[in-house]
């Protein structure tokens, strides 16, 4: 893909200047003719903003960028322009250091996102030419795997069950030599995976665990992905509303395949192994019921209080299974509970995490890289509340409160405390359009943990 960033050519490009609230005013006191553009077009350099600055022959001389308060353009700052600007070439005016390069270029490929696998754009976007000292590896990565995330997840369900999903796993496996295994169906209660098996059976698109491995040397990753590629809420039957976004349910299984291809194009040195159970919480005759009690993997039995607690169900037997090979880290993805959208909003994914120092590197990261997550506890007082009279816990709490606490104490259940472990329930989705992120399926912590464990391996 070219994400809309060329190599330099003899063809003219027009120069981008950033300039920051504090320049802007400087700026504006000189009163020279680009001065006095500016003030007549009100451009007042947020971050983002253009000011399109004439030619004498009626073209575009070069184009002003806003900064906002900041000192250097980041990814968000330039991620709408190749929307927002006329179609044509461009490039930076200055040189900037290496680290703002590829944030810039960054920004511009993950900016240059299109969904056009059902309808077709005939507006022609701008290009950037690459910035000098860019790293073009990582951006190539990381704007693939942040495209692939959002393509996964805004492909309707329809075009996008357990068997297309598997399929896009398997291809993805396949483009870089990766081993790829699939259990379907009933070899699934054969495999020891009933948890799964029991979510999935009811739908005509049989369950399945997408199992993939890459890399020999370097620290064990595993990353496990909620891969429900939709969500009737079972017996316990969603709203019409409930169900219009339940495409995304599968959200958890894009970012994985996100972050897997973007660890196996940069070639980083690490053993990865990718889980993913894949199924359709489907209503009918065989579907399971609200007090059915549900073996698992590990060997812990689960009452169902609610059937559409289902990703924990599917996601349980995935984690025993990745802890029984002893990775150095196991991070999982889900689209998991509303609770955590309730106390952080949609745009801000929850992190739980058994080990104080990957929280505190995850999040250290998320900072950096402008794709930020937060720690929420597990709260071990609140685990009571999955108690069950009659199987070893319950999917759903007791009560109404801390809802995306319990469910991350529930996983935890099928972790345990030896593995260092990370949790993010994520929404995957935009709800509303900003720049560089249009409404739609979205990435969140992507970038985050691939900049963490680029730093492992290094």
């Amino acid at each position: 893909m070219s994400f809309q960033l060329i190599e330099d050519s003899s063809e003219q490009a027009i120069p981008l200047i950033f300039i920051n609230k504090t320049q802007l005013s400087e700026t504006l006191q000189e009163s020279g003719p680009s001065a006095v553009w500016m003030t007549a077009n009100s451009f007042k350099a947020g971050e983002g903003d253009i000011c399109t600055v004439p030619d004498s022959k009626g073209g575009i001389d070069f184009v002003v960028v806003g900064l906002g308060d900041r000192d250097a353009p980041g990814i968000w700052t330039v991620a709408g322009l190749s929307h927002s600007l006329p179609s044509g070439r461009y490039c930076l005016k200055d040189k900037v250091s290496s680290v703002v390069a590829t944030e810039i270029a960054l920004g511009w490929a993950i900016g240059s996102y299109r969904f056009t696998r059902y309808k077709q754009s005939d507006r022609a976007l701008a290009s950037l030419v690459w910035p000098d000292n860019a790293d073009q590896q990582q951006v190539s990565s990381l704007a693939g795997g942040v495209h692939l995330t959002r393509d996964l997840i805004n492909t309707p369900s329809n075009d996008m069950g357990p068997e297309e999903l598997a399929t896009a796993a398997s291809q993805l496996a396949g483009e870089y030599e990766a081993d790829c295994n699939v259990i379907i169906g009933d070899d699934l209660l054969q495999a020891n995976y009933p948890a799964i098996y029991e979510v999935g059976k009811a739908s005509d698109r049989a369950p399945r665990l997408i199992d993939f491995r890459w890399g020999d040397k370097g620290p064990k990753i595993t990353l496990v992905g909620k891969g429900v590629c939709f969500d009737t809420g079972g017996l316990d039957l969603k709203s019409p509303a409930g169900m219009l976004l339940m495409k995304k349910d599968m959200g958890g299984a894009a970012h994985v395949l996100g972050i897997a291809a973007a660890i196996m194009e940069s070639n980083l040195a690490c053993q990865l192994r990718v889980l993913i159970p894949a199924v359709e919480n489907a209503v009918s005759g065989n579907a399971f019921r609200p007090s059915d009690v549900i073996k698992t993997r590990k060997g812990l039995t689960v009452e169902v209080g609610n059937t559409d607690a289902e990703g924990r169900l599917v996601l349980c037997d995935a984690l025993a299974e990745a802890v029984r090979t002893k990775p150095d880290l196991i991070m999982d993805f889900a689209t998991l509970t509303g609770a955590a959208r309730v106390a952080l909003g949609a745009e801000l994914p929850a992190l739980f995490c058994n080990d104080d120092k990957i929280a505190e590197n995850i999040r250290k990261h998320s900072v950096v890289c402008e794709d930020e997550v937060w720690r929420m506890p597990l709260h071990k007082p609140y685990r009571k509340m999955l108690d069950s009279q009659i199987a070893d816990l319950n999917n759903i709490s007791s009560g109404p409160y801390g809802g995306a606490i319990t469910a991350a104490l529930y996983l935890e259940e099928f972790v345990g405390t030896e593995t260092s472990w990370a949790h993010f329930d994520v929404m995957a989705y935009n709800t509303s359009a900003r720049p560089g992120r249009p409404e739609g399926g979205e990435a969140m912590g992507l970038r985050a943990v691939y900049s963490m464990i680029k730093e492992m391996v290094s």
